[in-house]
């Protein structure tokens, strides 16, 4: 499958975060939109219509848990993944009771989402 032109929005507060994952990304041919946090990503959300949402949990004004209802409300079908430094059995538990498709830490490495998109958007197509 073709992933060129599928669309991805990066929601992280820390800018070396979603430049480095805006890199990994448009390296597989996605394009990237970024919002450094949850308030600004659901703007950015029912603007942009991503293919995928790629979300901290951890950020200020709102977080990601607190985004992620707000985000599916808007986008049902849209698959959320979050990358985060406080990625544990219980918040994962958490985060996909609330939405969330898959829960990564940050402390893997970056290139495990990209896959992961892959994975998400050839069975969504399917």
């Amino acid at each position: 499958m073709n992933f060129i032109g599928r669309s991805i929005l990066l929601i992280d507060d820390n800018a070396a975060i979603r430049e480095g994952l805006r890199t990994l990304f448009e390296a597989a041919g996605f394009l990237c939109r970024e919002s450094e946090n949850g308030a600004e990503g659901i703007k950015e959300a029912q603007q942009m219509k991503p293919d995928l949402i790629v979300l901290d949990f951890s950020m200020p004004v709102m977080n990601g848990l607190e985004a992620v209802p707000l985000l599916k409300n808007i986008l049902p079908k849209t698959p959320i993944l979050m990358f985060t430094m406080f990625a544990n059995p219980e918040l994962t538990k958490i985060a996909i009771a609330a939405g969330v498709t898959a829960v990564f830490s940050k402390d893997q490495a970056g290139t495990l989402l990209v896959p992961k998109a892959e994975s998400l958007l050839r069975s969504e197509a399917a």
